[in-house]
């Protein structure tokens, strides 16, 4: 067996943790890491957040925290099994094994069992169904850290058996493809075939679930090829995504984009031919008005507001900046950047600092401009003038140039 000493794992060990490895000793309860927190440690990258297993039931958690004198919280996830205890400032997730006894595609009624194998058993991919003692021993049923080594993506069992059980698991099959492979194409042909004939499944879950998934798939790995996948097998109707998407320009756009840290939604605007597609993935994914106003931003703007010609490349971005009356403008330019892939340009604007105009009404009174109405035109007048200059004009400048006028 293999025994985990890897630095990342011996950092786990808070006096929390600590406290509730001791707890679960002395009642003589298994615990151990479970699922992703497993494979990230395999992969030597520090875990965002732990999830535990046990054979210890609910009510044998509870009682057991209780005694202690430990805080429980949030008793949502206990119907699943799951108890949240805290401890030191830190919080602990902990579930007991279980099986999976009726499921729709969707949620699952769940039976408890002290048995390691058949929970590891009902987990979607190989390299998220193992688990790891506080000791460091390596318990693994699927060959999962075998898959993790030679960086492949494969459903626990029958891939059909572990998408019907929850269609969901078609996309997080692509988001760990993204995150895990080392080439695009490396698939089993009967994997996608399960996934294939699937597909429909997505349509019954929620909008919000899928979009979770899809987000993390655009800022992955492998996106063009995983995009063109979802149109292959037939997935895309079922998420949102336009019919005819256009592939040739996500394919341009993708590349473009790689190392500019773009947001999800500035990948996926490249699929979209017009503003109604933004609308239609809203309607199915029910995506924030913030991401929903970038992709109308982008649908609009990317083929028309590109740099310009000669020395100032940056001048129309930064006028339709100037000009522009609605909040976070420059966050939607940078990202309008991105997906044409000017890079230089990106840092350039990214520096720039929004002048602000130097003239005021008070200016003009001073100067004897007194009805509101001409001081309105002439404030007008000068921030064109100002424009013209690049904004470089100062106020002297400006109230002379008044005069001229």
């Amino acid at each position: 067996t293999m025994r985990l000493q890897a630095p990342q794992f011996q950092a786990l060990f808070t006096p929390g943790l600590r406290s509730v490895a001791e707890l679960f000793e002395k009642k003589n309860y298994e615990l151990r890491i479970a699922g992703g927190a497993v494979r990230d440690l395999l992969s030597g990258v520090t875990p965002q957040d732990i999830d535990f297993a046990t054979t210890a039931t609910p009510a044998e958690m509870k009682e057991m925290f209780t005694a202690a004198g430990v805080r429980l919280i949030n008793n949502k996830g206990e119907k699943h099994g799951t108890i949240t205890a805290r401890l030191h400032e830190q919080n602990f997730e902990i579930t007991t094994l279980r099986i999976d006894v009726v499921t729709d595609g969707r949620h699952a009624e769940v039976e408890f069992t002290t048995d390691w194998h058949k929970d590891a058993e009902r987990r979607d991919l190989t390299v998220n169904s193992m688990f790891l003692g506080l000791d460091g021993t390596l318990y693994d049923f699927f060959n999962g850290y075998e898959d993790l080594k030679s960086k492949k993506i494969r459903f626990v069992g029958k891939a059909a058996e572990r998408i019907q059980e929850d269609y969901l698991r078609i996309l997080r099959y692509f988001r760990f493809y993204g995150r895990i492979a080392e080439k695009p194409g490396d698939h089993e042909p009967s994997t996608l075939q399960a996934i294939r004939e699937n597909a429909k499944g997505l349509a019954g879950i929620s909008g919000e679930r899928i979009w979770v998934e899809l987000k993390k798939i655009l800022l992955g790995n492998h996106v063009n090829h995983l995009v063109q996948l979802m149109y292959e097998l037939d997935i895309a109707q079922y998420i949102g995504l336009p019919l005819d998407g256009n592939l040739e320009e996500f394919a341009r756009v993708t590349k473009n984009i790689q190392n500019l840290a773009p947001k999800p939604m500035t990948v996926l605007t490249s699929l979209f031919k017009g503003k109604d597609d933004v609308t239609n993935l809203d309607l199915r994914l029910k995506i924030s008005k913030e991401e929903k106003n970038l992709g109308l931003f982008l649908v609009k703007h990317r083929q028309e507001l590109t740099k310009g010609p000669g020395p100032e490349p940056l001048r129309p971005y930064q006028d339709f900046l100037m000009d522009s009356r609605e909040a976070n403008t420059n966050s939607k330019i940078f990202e309008l950047l991105k997906y044409q892939g000017e890079e230089e340009l990106l840092k350039e604007m990214q520096g720039w600092t929004v002048p602000s105009f130097p003239v005021s009404g008070h200016d003009l009174r001073k100067m004897g401009v007194s009805s509101g109405k001409e001081i309105g035109t002439a404030l007008q007048q000068l921030r064109k003038e100002w424009k013209k200059s690049g904004y470089h004009m100062d106020k002297e400048e400006l109230l002379s140039c008044l005069k001229k006028l």
